[in-house]
């Protein structure tokens, strides 16, 4: 039986690079040669223990690739071609996908969480920091890439700049709106490119990392706080002359940002929600107006699926966004640990990691 190597789930910790059968293909499936892929901050919340996996399980949930053999009901696609595969993977025929939200198109519980939509790389199915990964209901996830596109230029597509995008199309942003977006993190920047993309007029990106404020005015904010220089809030509220924002978009995960989200916002403002939660969150009776404010609260997994792909992919080739220097750090499998040591810690200026079989 062939073997590859693979990042695997050891325990809290703990990700190895050890040796595993090269998967098998059955008839909806694509087996794709991983050229590029990436580390993701829930791969952090995995390694730390944050969010419970099977021991034993491949992480990764962002593959760009070759396909190497298709299974034998899949038409469309051809072996050899270039592709990506969205970190959500939806069948397309579930009760979720049939009622337009594909990302929650859910595969039963684990550990006793509820389901967490059609998150499978890397979640319950082996994902794709390996040399090859399965791609499921391969014909409704495979997204062809575009000739002229480098594989680190799309890599960003199957999950932190669809996740961001849709934090900014989850809020509703208009054209004139005010949008505050707390963590400049990758998805945090994604979804400040995706509030400028939407008709945000002024966008204002909370971290306190000096490079990362500096990528969030690259990608189109207009003002920039230091959270660890003055109070954001205090800040957000000056910059809009006590107006508040339209929309906020957390994108860090915790108490704090999402607690800021909701005093920065504007009476019936919305609060988008991508962060992945760690412990159970509080909503203050001041902040929330106690129930009174008009406010909206919406929560975004993912887009996933080849359509979403697609769609991401041809911003990139119009040149309507270029995401390629969130790219600073490149490493080999075989170094895949010292890639998680850097990431994980978040040193020397690192956005995202570029892996390569």
């Amino acid at each position: 039986m062939a073997k590859m190597k693979a990042a695997v789930f050891v325990e809290p910790g703990r990700i190895e690079l050890d040796e595993k059968p090269v998967p098998d293909v059955g008839p909806l499936d694509a087996l794709i040669r991983v050229t590029t892929t990436t580390i993701c901050g829930t791969d952090v919340h995995i390694l730390k223990g944050e969010y419970p996996v099977k021991p034993g399980l491949t992480i990764g949930h962002e593959p760009v690739g070759v396909i190497e053999k298709l299974g034998s009901a899949v038409t469309g696609f051809s072996e050899g071609q270039r592709v990506i595969a969205g970190a959500i993977t939806p069948s397309g025929h579930s009760n979720a996908c049939q009622c337009g939200q594909a990302a929650q198109d859910g595969h039963g519980t684990r550990h006793g969480w509820k389901p967490m939509g059609g998150w499978r790389f890397g979640n319950t199915i082996d994902g794709c920091q390996a040399e090859y990964v399965l791609v499921p209901d391969a014909m409704g996830n495979l997204a062809p890439v575009p000739d002229g596109l480098s594989d680190e230029q799309v890599l960003m597509c199957p999950d932190i700049m669809s996740t961001g995008f849709a934090g900014a199309e989850s809020g509703g942003i208009r054209i004139g709106d005010v949008v505050a977006v707390f963590a400049q993190g990758p998805i945090g920047l994604c979804a400040t490119a995706g509030a400028k993309l939407m008709g945000a007029s002024t966008i204002i990106a909370v971290d306190r990392l000096p490079e990362r404020l500096a990528m969030s005015k690259r990608l189109g904010a207009d003002h920039v706080v230091d959270f660890s220089a003055s109070d954001p809030v205090e800040e957000i509220m000056r910059l809009t002359d006590g107006r508040g924002v339209d929309v906020a978009i957390e994108a860090l995960g915790t108490q704090s940002t999402f607690e800021a989200c909701l005093r920065v916002l504007r009476p019936g403002g919305t609060l988008s929600s991508l962060g992945v939660y760690s412990s159970d969150l509080k909503i203050p009776l001041d902040a929330f107006a106690a129930g009174l404010g008009d406010h909206r609260i919406i929560t975004t997994l993912c887009p996933g699926g080849k359509e979403r792909m697609r769609r991401l992919m041809s911003m990139i080739a119009s040149g309507r966004v270029d995401l390629g220097a969130m790219v600073t750090h490149r490493y080999r499998l075989d170094d895949i640990q010292d890639a998680y040591e850097l990431f994980s810690n978040q040193r020397d200026g690192v956005f995202k990691v570029a892996i390569t079989p």
